[in-house]
């Protein structure tokens, strides 16, 4: 399996529906060596402001989807 870091470079927005939450951003996607012995994975690198600033999209996600849910199931 070819892995890749994905590099997040700026976000740009953010939307939920039909159960999704999608966020658009500019990234660069590099080809990534697995080192030997171990398990091939992707990595999402992102500095700690780009980091800070999807915890604020995805905290008002979810509060949008909680507005849109009934009483009953929050």
């Amino acid at each position: 399996m070819k892995t890749y870091t994905l590099e997040v470079q700026r976000y740009k927005a953010a939307a939920s529906h039909h159960g999704l939450v999608n966020i658009k951003f500019d990234g660069l996607l590099v080809p990534r060596p697995t080192p030997e012995g171990q398990e091939p994975a992707h990595v999402l690198s992102m500095s700690e402001a780009d980091a800070r600033s999807l915890m604020l999209l995805l905290k008002s996600q979810f509060t949008e989807i909680d507005k849109r849910k009934a009483r009953s199931q929050r």
